[in-house]
């Protein structure tokens, strides 16, 4: 496989499942910009058949290297960042993990029953990452249930592996060179914008600004029947050069601990 070829497959899986963000890719490539993707997302547990090291080895083989390691408390997630350090703008990739023993038994236990309800050569799958959810139709009572400890798990409990979210680059930008200018510009589209902790997230003595749109509502099919639920959301970010001119190319946690509001439930 050709060495960003894994990208687009992931982008097929989204769009398809997420209308609205090739729409919103559209309104840009309209308007005759460049839409470069700054990184894209994955949720995962921390159950060592398919944590952070066991997603991030399909990067690593194409010549991916770990940059970054966050930590978020409040939301008891593990996570890290990579970059591949010869191909201009390939994308960033950030994958984080919920650490299970920071939940209520009952809550380990009702993910755990889901995440062993298939046999391990299922996650040893090296395309893992393209596989959604590998657990057959989910409960919806279960879906409920764990949202009251975690809309992360929640999430990944009925979607699985894929690509949370893709990030349009500001940077490569013309007309629309601020993270104001994209945000007017996708409200005036009619798309509705993640404002948890303000429609910015960042500033940019920081160095980092970002927002998201609020995930597509999707009807998704339960044991109980069909529900509406929450899927996947677009986020654009502008990066600022630090004292040495070189655009910052991390994360900031603080940040990205609201963009993962953007997927719950409404």
């Amino acid at each position: 496989m050709m060495q960003l070829e894994v990208f687009d497959i992931l982008w097929k899986a989204y769009s398809l499942q997420n209308p609205s963000v090739q729409a919103i890719h559209d309104l840009f490539t309209k308007e005759n910009e460049q839409v470069i993707n700054d990184h894209i997302a994955f949720r995962t547990f921390d159950d060592a058949r398919m944590n952070i090291k066991v997603l991030s080895k399909k990067f690593i083989k194409l010549g991916y290297i770990p940059k970054g390691d966050y930590v978020f408390e409040d939301k008891h997630l593990n996570a890290i960042h990579l970059e591949h350090p010869t191909i201009e703008n390939a994308p960033r990739v950030f994958i984080s993990e919920l650490i299970l023993s920071e939940f209520s038994a009952e809550f380990r236990k009702t993910v755990k029953k889901r995440i062993n309800s298939v046999g391990n050569a299922y996650y040893a799958d090296p395309d893992l990452i393209y596989k959604g959810s590998v657990w057959g139709k989910p409960s919806y009572a279960d879906y409920q249930f764990l949202r009251k400890e975690s809309e992360y798990a929640a999430w990944l409990y009925i979607h699985g592996f894929r690509a949370n979210h893709f990030t349009v680059s500001i940077n490569a930008l013309k007309k629309y060179n601020s993270i104001e200018k994209v945000n007017q510009f996708i409200k005036d589209s009619g798309y509705e914008m993640n404002t948890t902790g303000g429609e910015i997230k960042g500033v940019p003595e920081k160095l980092l600004q970002q927002s998201s749109t609020l995930a597509e509502i999707i009807q998704m099919e339960f044991e109980e029947g069909t529900y509406e639920v929450p899927a996947c959301f677009y986020e654009f970010a502008i990066r600022y050069p630090d004292t040495n001119g070189e655009l910052f190319s991390g994360f900031i946690a603080a940040n990205a601990n609201k963009i993962f509001d953007s997927t719950n439930f409404r």
